[in-house]
C-alpha cells in the first residue's frame, strides 16, 4: 500500500480512475463496493451484475449510490457509466464486453458461470480479480494461459487468504529466507456441517449460508490452499492436509510440528491448523546462511532452523482495492500460477449417498472439498470439489469416501468441464478426461469453442 497509495491518488488527481465492475450481490460485493465508492481514491464502481436485481439495488444503496438504473442493453449500460449514473445489470456479458470498464472482480464463487465470464471479459480486453477461490483452484491455470494469450490480467486478491499468504511468501523470500511451509488459521474445523447447522451464524453477520458451510467444513481453505500451492509449487504432505489438527500455542513456536529434512524432502507445504491465537495466516522458513541465523536469533526469531512469520488478521473487501490497483496499474499479479495445478481439491462424501442422487454443490449438504497433490487427483480420477453440483450419482458412496468420475454421471455441456480437460492435456499431456467428457466424438470436440487467439486484442 505504501507505494499504491501514492499511485492511486496520482490516478484520481489525473481524473482517470480505473473504471470496475463488479460481479455478484452478496456480502463481499456489498463490503467492497462501500469500500471502492467511499475509502479508495483512483478508482470508480461504474457497475455491478447480480441475477437477483434487488440485491445490486441494495448493494449500490448501501454504499451510497441512491436511484440506480438497470441497463438491459449494451448502449444503456454504457450510457449510464459514460454519465456517471449507478447502474446494474442482470446480463453479465454487457460488463465483460463494455469499453467503459477496465476490470472486473467476481465475487460469486461460482465456477461455470465465472468460466464463461472470464473468456468473454479476456476476448475483450478486460482485466480480472478473483475473490472466487472455487474457480482458481479448479481451473485457474487453464484460464491463466487465455489471460496470457489476450494480454491480460488475471489475479487473485488481497486481503483474502491466498493474497495474504502469497504477499507473506514474497516479503520472507525478499529477505533471503526459504519459505518451507504456507499456513492457514481456521477457528473450527468439522466437515460435516451444512447449511442448517450453520443458518444462526449466516444471519447474525448478513452471509449465505451456503458459503459459511465451506468455511466450517474445510472446503474453503482447501480451496485457498489450492491456489497457494500452484503459485508457489508447493504440495501438501496428505490429502485433506492437517484435517483440523490443533494447536494453540504460541505461533512462533508452530515449527515445532514439521520435520525440517521432510519438508525440504517435498520442497515445502500448504498446511492449516485449528485455533492458533492472534494468527491468520504464517510461514515458516529457513535460513542457509548461519551469520544470518545469529542475527535472527538476536532480533527474537529464534535459534531455527525454522522461522515463523505470521499475520494476525485478514481484512478482504478492505484490501481487495490493493489487488485491482497492482493490476491495473504495476500489472501485478497476486497469486499467479506457476504453470498447471500442483494442488487441485477433490470431492468427498459428507454422508451415505445413495445411487441415483444428483449432488448439491459445495458448502451444501452431500460432500465437502481436501485439497490433494495434482498426481493422486489425475491417478484416482477425483471428481473435483468446485463441480460437482448437478453430477449425478452411478452407484453409493459411503461417508468420507472421495468421488471419482467413475461414480457419476457429469451435467452435459459445462464448459468448466471442457477447460479442466484441457488443463489436463495442456499441462500434463493427458487425455482421460477429454475422452469421458465427449466418448463419441473424440479428445477434440472439447475445444472447438475454446481456440485461442493468435494475437492478443487491444486492451481498452
Amino acid at each position: 500500500m505504501i507505494i499504491l497509495d501514492k499511485a492511486l491518488q496520482a490516478r484520481a488527481g489525473q481524473g482517470n480512475p480505473i473504471k470496475i465492475a463488479i460481479l455478484g450481490g452478496g456480502f463481499m460485493a456489498q463490503g467492497l463496493t462501500n469500500q471502492i465508492v467511499n475509502s479508495v481514491p483512483g478508482m470508480n464502481m461504474v457497475a455491478i451484475y447480480s441475477r437477483k436485481p434487488q440485491k445490486a439495488i441494495h448493494v449500490l444503496n448501501y454504499s451510497g449510490l441512491e436511484n440506480p438504473i438497470e441497463a438491459v442493453t449494451q448502449t444503456q449500460l454504457n450510457d449510464a457509466i459514460r454519465e456517471g449514473k449507478p447502474v446494474f445489470t442482470q446480463d453479465v456479458m454487457l460488463l465483460a464486453r463494455s469499453e467503459h470498464v477496465d476490470l472486473i472482480v467476481d465475487t460469486t464463487g461460482s465456477v461455470e458461470f465465472g468460466a464463461h465470464v472470464l473468456l468473454e471479459a479476456f476476448k475483450h480486453g478486460k482485466d480480472v480479480v478473483l475473490l472466487n477461490a472455487e474457480l482458481d483452484a479448479t481451473i485457474g491455470p487453464i484460464l491463466q494461459t487465455y489471460a496470457d494469450k489476450y494480454g491480460v490480467i488475471l489475479s487473485a486478491c488481497d486481503g483474502d487468504e491466498p493474497g495474504l499468504q502469497m504477499n507473506l511468501y514474497r516479503w520472507v523470500k525478499g529477505l533471503g529466507l526459504t519459505p518451507r511451509v504456507m499456513g492457514n488459521i481456521k477457528g473450527l474445523q468439522d466437515p460435516y456441517r451444512n447449511p442448517s447447522t450453520q443458518k444462526a451464524f449466516a444471519e447474525k453477520w448478513g452471509q449465505n449460508p451456503a458459503m459459511v458451510t465451506s468455511f466450517a467444513d474445510g472446503s474453503k481453505i482447501s480451496f485457498e490452499q489450492a491456489i497457494v500451492a500452484n503459485a508457489t509449487g508447493m504440495v501438501v504432505k496428505s490429502r485433506g492436509m492437517s484435517r483440523g489438527a490443533e494447536y494453540k500455542d504460541d505461533v512462533m513456536k508452530i515449527g515445532k510440528l514439521y520435520d525440517i529434512d521432510e519438508l525440504r524432502g517435498l520442497g515445502g507445504i500448504v498446511d492449516y491448523v485449528v485455533g492458533t491465537p492472534f494468527t491468520k495466516v504464517y510461514c515458516l522458513a529457513e535460513h542457509p546462511d548461519p551469520k544470518q541465523r545469529h542475527y535472527l536469533n538476536l532480533y527474537k526469531m529464534g535459534e531455527g532452523p525454522l522461522y515463523s512469520f505470521f499475520l494476525p488478521y485478514h481484512l478482504v473487501h478492505f484490501e481487495v482495492p490493493n489487488a485491482i490497483a497492482r493490476v491495473a496499474l504495476l500489472r501485478d499479479s497476486v497469486a499467479k500460477p506457476l504453470g498447471g495445478p500442483v494442488v487441485e481439491v477433490c470431492a468427498v462424501a459428507k454422508r451415505e449417498l445413495q445411487a441415483g442422487e444428483v449432488l448439491d454443490d459445495y458448502g451444501m449438504y452431500m460432500t465437502y472439498g481436501e485439497a490433494v497433490n495434482a498426481d493422486e487427483m489425475s491417478n484416482g480420477r477425483y471428481v473435483p470439489e468446485g463441480l460437482v453440483e448437478g453430477c449425478k450419482l452411478k452407484r453409493n458412496i459411503a461417508k468420507d469416501a472421495v468421488l471419482t468420475y467413475d461414480d457419476v454421471e457429469l451435467p452435459g455441456g459445462r464448459l468448466a468441464d471442457q477447460l479442466r480437460a484441457q488443463q489436463y492435456r495442456h499441462f500434463r499431456g493427458e487425455t482421460w478426461l477429454e475422452e469421458r467428457i465427449n466418448p463419441h466424438n473424440g479428445p477434440a470436440a472439447c475445444f472447438k469453442e475454446l481456440s485461442m487467439p493468435q494475437q492478443p486484442e487491444k486492451r481498452l
